[in-house]
């Protein structure tokens, strides 16, 4: 019983530290946005479109130029689905993106290692969603 419980605690944290992801994207926050990643050589960044960044420098130079810009986005998250494996967790979702006259969606991973207790972000990786045809069909 009490693993099961560790368990969902673990899946809990690891949400939040999603959820905490998107507020401080959102806010435009880069403070939140430093305290949640992992500052090293082996992380990673992916936005659609862009090259990855890797290491926190290029990515905390990455965010700088996002939130200096003139789009503010909106994120309605869905679809998430938890994977922990030790030490490790994965949360894939949808970005359900809102802007001012667009919106669309973005197939993210985001990965998270726990430290000192805390789940901090190692990956982030969007990819856009095309939009789909009546004819296609799923895999």
């Amino acid at each position: 019983m009490s693993s099961e419980r560790d368990a969902e605690a673990d899946r809990g944290a690891v949400l939040e530290a999603n959820d905490r992801f998107y507020v401080a994207f959102e806010a435009r926050d880069l403070d939140a946005m430093s305290d949640l990643w992992v500052h090293d050589d082996d992380t990673v960044c992916v936005h659609p479109g862009w090259s990855p960044l890797h290491g926190w420098s290029s990515i905390g130079a990455g965010w700088t130029a996002l939130f200096d810009g003139p789009q503010r986005l909106q994120f309605i998250v869905t679809d998430a689905h938890v994977s922990i494996v030790g030490d490790m967790a994965w949360v894939s979702c949808d970005e359900n993106l809102l802007t001012a006259g667009a919106s669309g969606v973005v197939a993210a991973l985001n990965v998270f290692r726990r430290i000192d207790d805390a789940w901090r972000m190692v990956v982030h990786h969007g990819a856009p969603v095309m939009a789909r045809g009546d004819d296609e069909v799923d895999d």
